[in-house]
């Protein structure tokens, strides 16, 4: 039977850590008056998050990245300018370089506090932020087949959006701790394998049944496929800083998924391989970023990232092409190039010691840098 062609709408959505524009410190309490006027001009498209000092944004359900790119360029917009009087502003970036988690406070909602009380101390320390991308795909057998594919590609894809060196105000020598301090947390890091949606779902009641929970909203794994939507919702990438990086990435991903779709209905399949391998490249790009090199299984050897990453983009060009992302995949080496958000910041902090800061104050002007980044051509 043939099987027809998805959507492919895309919607993205970003968590801001929300700091103070003069110190650069994180806001431990945010103004009632902000979320406000926020959602007065974004209505649901704006939200709070665990902790006071977070914020979510979600694009509206977009037909292409384009699109994609003219609503999030909105969003920012409106939370900076909401923020900024308020003598605040948004950071995209998955850490604070000097925020302690134990100073932090959890936004006073129902659902906050019953995740507080269940994980303690594992879900206060949540200081993070990330970047989820729904691709919509309508039929539930496509959805978990894809995912079973494009789970060999998340390493990648989280290499290329690193964003949290810091923590705790010490460099953590990783280019994503966030990923560190996730796995804490229960049913997160690397989807199972199902062969079918309702394999799937037998597992997922398992918990539902027995208490443990109310739905699938609560399985936080890198790779999932929505309880809200019907979507395929991405959730490896740490937040990236510049927006078009965040695109790049979007656009990556629908377009992989594209490509396994068209291997798929020729008879053709990318080759899976255990959560055991994927998760060794999963901690080289947490560990290095687009730096270094990843495993290319077929091949049986470490690879040069910048060499997997040409070949990333020659592979699902004609998809890009087709979807009307060619531009934004491209976009992915010249965030090889130029490094990622964590490069960015760990510039900032040498320029810093150089001038002769120390400490926290060597860091603050690691803010003020992602301030500016998180802004940029808006």
């Amino acid at each position: 039977m043939a099987i027809p062609e998805p959507a492919w709408t895309i919607g993205i959505e970003e968590e801001y850590l929300l700091v103070d524009r003069q110190t650069g410190e994180l806001v431990v309490d945010q103004p009632p008056e902000l979320m406000v006027e926020a959602q007065s001009l974004l209505q649901n498209q704006v939200n709070t998050e665990f902790l006071q000092s977070q914020i979510e944004i979600g694009t509206r359900v977009c037909s292409n990245v384009a699109e994609a790119r003219t609503d999030l360029i909105r969003l920012r917009s409106v939370i900076a300018a909401a923020a900024d009087r308020h003598g605040l502003a948004p950071i995209a970036a998955s850490s604070h370089p000097f925020a302690r988690w134990t100073d932090q406070k959890v936004t006073d909602a129902e659902r906050y506090r019953a995740l507080a009380n269940d994980m303690q101390a594992v879900m206060r320390r949540l200081m993070i932020c990330g970047m989820h991308v729904h691709v919509g795909i309508e039929d539930p057998e496509l959805r978990i087949d894809l995912m079973s594919q494009v789970t060999y590609f998340l390493p990648h894809i989280l290499a290329l959006s690193t964003s949290s060196p810091f923590w705790g105000g010490r460099d953590t020598g990783l280019m994503s701790y966030r990923k560190t301090v996730f796995k804490a947390a229960p049913r997160t890091g690397l989807p199972e394998h199902f062969d079918s949606w309702g394999e799937y779902e037998r597992h997922i009641n398992v918990l539902i049944e027995a208490g443990i929970i109310e739905d699938a909203s609560k399985i936080w794994w890198d790779i999932r496929p929505s309880a809200r939507y019907p979507t395929l919702e991405l959730r490896a990438p740490d937040l990236p800083t510049r927006l078009d990086d965040t695109l790049a990435i979007a656009a990556l991903y629908v377009s992989l998924l594209r490509f396994l779709w068209r291997q798929r209905i020729n008879n053709r399949r990318w080759r899976s391989y255990s959560n055991f391998l994927v998760e060794e490249n999963m901690w080289r790009a947490q560990r290095y970023g687009v730096h270094e090199s990843l495993i290319d299984y077929g091949k049986g050897q470490l690879v040069p990232f910048s060499d997997l990453t040409e070949e990333l983009i020659e592979l699902v060009l004609p998809d890009a092409t087709a979807l009307g992302c060619a531009a934004e995949v491209e976009h992915l080496a010249t965030i090889v190039e130029r490094g990622t958000s964590a490069d960015l910041q760990r510039e900032a902090y040498a320029k810093a010691k150089a001038a002769g800061y120390d400490g926290e104050e060597a860091l603050r002007p690691v803010v003020a840098a992602l301030i500016d980044a998180t802004t940029d051509g808006l």
